[in-house]
């Protein structure tokens, strides 16, 4: 198993059963998934916590494997058994052989907005318009749906309208399943051992909610949107990649009322309104070092492996319960690469050579990190203070940089500085930012506790 995963927050799975137990050591099942708690002095033991019973204690690195990362193409499917825009008879002619309950969901070619489910009963295939009403879906106009993926998770455990339970799914030609890919990969959780709290804030696609999962405190992203939802499995597939203290960590998705993302709780929630409901009074020049050097440390990993974030901001780094900042929201994340989809570019974070050409690297990433640090020592000030996107585009690229923020360190605005390069290769690594960044907390004392 690689030494990387295993660090506090990594995950892996059993590869085998444990029951005979030494003291200290915890019971597992093979497949069992474990999170690292903490590494021991014992060369190969670490703390661990069994995610399905609970349980915490010494396991055995030899008794473990890496947890398989998604992998995500655009083969992967939330719904497999939508086909797009065919017709009825086309339709007829993919469901065979005509065993009752099966199904699939196509565009209405007479319709526009609606859709339909066609399914086979007694020999024939039967076509239910589902007519797309005040934001919902129905059939019979009595039961109504968020979204075609409620709908049919419904119909397979009910007939209601329809003649017969949904049984099996006529998946689309060259289309894998995401519920099956993430079932084997270990990742699909179970909505019956989630407890929802309250509303913690709501983003532009859905409900973030405070909960519980197997006794651990999670956050639950709810999306109900089926393009949205579909959109969101990239996010979660990259996240399913990457383990590091300094990043937020995946427990793993449900399927049902759209899609859950469940992750670890981030108790004092993102950085911008930490350091805004703070201030000065409470969070010394220290802590802020500390986490500029958290979020320095979960980029360096990212750029050991070759991905790039893309939308790095305070707003996107979460911080714990104990004050460590980590970076989230990887929904834009990807290797190296042209922006080949049309985003909504946040333009005060935005390197001038991927806003002009698309170009992203780890080196645009870089100079997005000298503007979370400008934010950061500022206290969560907004970047570029009364300009509008227009004189930032136009500013920036002819050479204006942010003046320091108050009480500065120099040495920190240096980095800022350095970041805001120009010429991307002329920029820092974040290797070398780290680097820098540990040499300036070595000369502080350690922070105190906020």
């Amino acid at each position: 198993m690689a030494v990387n995963v295993l660090v506090a927050g990594g995950q892996c799975v059993a590869k085998c059963n444990h029951l005979k137990l030494k003291p200290g050591e915890i019971a597992y099942h093979k497949g069992d998934i474990l999170t690292i708690v903490e590494t021991t002095q014992d060369r190969g033991i670490y703390k661990a916590y069994n995610n399905k019973t609970g349980d915490k204690g010494l396991v055995s690195c030899g008794n473990m494997r890496e947890r398989e990362a998604i992998r995500i193409d655009s083969c992967l499917s939330l719904m497999p058994w939508f086909h797009g825009k065919i017709s009825g008879p086309q339709a007829v002619k993919k469901l065979k052989p005509r065993e009752d309950g099966l199904f699939l969901v196509r565009e209405s070619i007479r319709h526009p907005g609606d859709y339909v489910l066609c399914v086979s009963f007694a020999g024939e295939v039967i076509h239910y318009r589902v007519i797309y009403q005040d934001n919902k879906l129905t059939i019979d106009k009595s039961q109504f749906f968020h979204n075609l993926i409620d709908m049919i998770e419904f119909y397979s455990k009910n007939t209601g309208a329809i003649a017969t339970i949904l049984h099996r799914a006529k998946e689309k030609e060259g289309i894998r399943s995401a519920e099956l890919e993430l079932s084997k990969t270990g990742w699909l959780l179970d909505m019956d051992k989630l407890i929802l709290g309250a509303s913690i804030g709501e983003g532009e696609f859905g409900e973030v909610y405070k909960g519980e999962y197997m006794g651990q405190q999670v956050a639950v992203k709810n999306i109900k949107c089926d393009v949205t939802a579909q959109s969101f499995l990239s996010e979660t597939a990259v996240m399913t990649k990457l383990q590091h203290k300094n990043l937020v960590r995946l427990l793993g998705v449900i399927l049902q009322n759209g899609l859950y993302i469940v992750t670890e709780l981030m108790d004092k929630g993102n950085l911008v309104n930490y350091l805004r409901t703070r201030g000065r009074s409470q969070i010394s020049s220290g802590q802020l070092m500390r986490i500029a050097l958290d979020v320095c440390e979960g980029m360096e990993y990212l750029e050991s492996k070759k991905l790039v974030h893309r939308d790095l901001a305070a707003r996107n780094i979460l911080v714990s319960k104990d004050t460590v900042a980590k970076v989230s929201d990887f929904g834009l994340t990807k290797g190296d690469s042209k922006g080949s989809e049309q985003v909504k570019l946040p333009v005060k974070w935005t390197a001038p050579e991927a806003l002009k050409k698309e170009k992203f690297s780890t080196r645009s990433d870089v100079w997005s990190y000298g503007i979370l640090l400008w934010e950061t020592f500022s206290y969560g000030r907004q970047p570029y203070p009364k300009m509008s996107l227009k004189e930032v585009r136009e500013r920036v690229e002819q050479g204006y940089r942010m003046e320091a923020p108050e009480d500065c360190p120099p040495a920190l605005y240096q980095l800022m500085r350095g970041c805001w390069q120009d010429e991307p290769g002329k920029r820092p690594s974040f290797h070398k930012l780290r680097d820098k960044l540990q040499k300036e907390m070595d000369q502080l004392d350690p922070p105190s506790e906020s």
